[in-house]
């Protein structure tokens, strides 16, 4: 097991995650690459729970494709540090095959590569008109407030047809939910307003449904008795948040990335070829992989992993920063280089459970960075970059702002 530094913690070991160098902003912790490299799994404290970290990239995919390491946090030792409220529904990201698969295929018609490819327009009209907006606000301009946020934020709306005029209502709970200094009544607190919006929502397309996600699952699976008003509402706070904090956080944080390294935004900006914009959002999505504390599991029954034992009732989390790092997968891991092949990487996680907005997540950014970088060739940071408030202890890191002149 790795020696790195111990926290203040009695039990002397490091905590998870990690807080990233202000001064490399883009790279994990450092201690992770000694996880990587020792034997076995890193045994971790995650908000107060001791847990097996999983680091390397292959454990991780091994990890994530194994049926002994469930996602039902039902389980006896599933992480309670995962942050799920107990008295809400169960979700079926909480759930393992088949009842996980047969849940999850009620959504992925939505989220097709051919249905998002439909939305690239509208999306490519959001940019430009945000754009346009902040443009004529004046500079400096905080571009988390007026572009990287506002895009995924009124794209995920008009997905699940809630009212746009009330995104700052679940801007601010899905940021105190994904917040790890969030106490446990905080938790609750937030959870349960957004459900409970949801579910007043579900209501209001049961008697007038729209052309969105949320009414035909009213139509099509809960008057058939495939899901209840309640499953449909937490089908829809779970890509509520999920489907903006997590591109928000990356359009942002890939911006600054690019102005840190100009000739990789060059490569973006200069050329019409829609592959290599594709290919460098891959590669951006490795080299941020900006979820931290995103996926935990529980071991049904004694196993080794990464020439780990691990007992029946231990709790696990995977460290996909560490593992879109790791040598073993690509050479020069710590460089940003948007011309390489980062196809395999694990920023949407593996598996069954892997992350079922990626596509959308995916043309969000490959209209927004190149439109971005092409409306306003000049964009610069307007403060020093030492001086960015980055998002520590949260479960999807980032900017809190991004402070931009051009």
């Amino acid at each position: 097991m790795s020696t790195s530094t111990p926290t203040n913690d009695p039990t002397g070991l490091p905590a998870f995650p990690g807080k990233r160098d202000a001064r490399c902003p883009f790279d994990p912790p450092q201690e992770y690459a000694g996880w990587r490299a020792a034997e076995g799994l890193q045994r971790a404290v995650s908000h107060g729970e001791l847990l097996w970290v999983v680091s390397r990239y292959e454990d991780i995919r091994a990890a994530l494709g194994d049926p002994r390491l469930s996602s039902d946090d039902r389980h006896p030792g599933y992480p309670a540090s995962s942050g799920k409220p107990g008295d809400l529904p169960q979700s079926f990201q909480r759930m393992d095959d088949p009842e996980h698969a047969r849940l999850r295929k009620m959504l992925t018609g939505e989220l097709t590569v051919k249905r998002v490819e439909r939305m690239r327009p509208d999306v490519q009209k959001m940019a430009d008109d945000f754009l346009d907006q902040m443009i004529a606000k004046g500079q400096p301009a905080d571009l988390v407030r007026d572009y990287a946020l506002p895009i995924p934020s009124l794209v995920i709306s008009l997905l699940l047809g809630v009212p746009y005029s009330d995104h700052e209502f679940f801007q601010q709970h899905s940021n105190t939910l994904t917040d790890a200094n969030t106490t446990e009544q905080g938790r609750r607190a937030a959870s349960g307003a957004l459900f409970g919006y949801l579910l007043e929502l579900v209501g209001r397309k049961e008697r007038e449904p729209g052309d969105d996600l949320i009414s035909r699952l009213i139509g099509e699976r809960v008057a058939k008795g495939e899901l209840t008003r309640e499953d449909v509402a937490m089908d829809g706070l779970m890509l509520l948040i999920a489907g903006h904090e997590t591109t928000a956080n990356m359009t942002a944080l890939s911006t600054l990335a690019l102005l840190v390294h100009p000739d990789q935004a060059a490569r973006i900006r200069d050329t019409d070829d829609p592959a290599v914009v594709a290919n460098a959002i891959e590669e951006l999505l490795r080299y941020l992989t900006v979820p931290q504390d995103h996926v935990w599991r529980v071991a049904t029954e004694d196993l080794t992993l990464g020439g780990q034992l691990i007992r029946a009732g231990e709790g696990v989390t995977v460290n996909l920063p560490a593992g879109n790092r790791d040598p073993g997968f690509l050479d020069r891991p710590d460089a940003l280089d948007v011309d390489r092949n980062s196809r395999g990487h694990v920023a949407f996680g593996y598996g069954s459970h892997q992350c079922l907005g990626q596509s959308l997540a995916r043309m969000e950014l490959q209209v927004a960075l190149p439109t971005l970088l092409r409306t306003l060739p000049g964009l610069r940071l307007a403060v020093p970059l030492e001086e960015l408030r980055l998002r520590h202890g949260m479960a999807v890191y980032g900017v809190r702002e991004l402070p931009v002149a051009w």
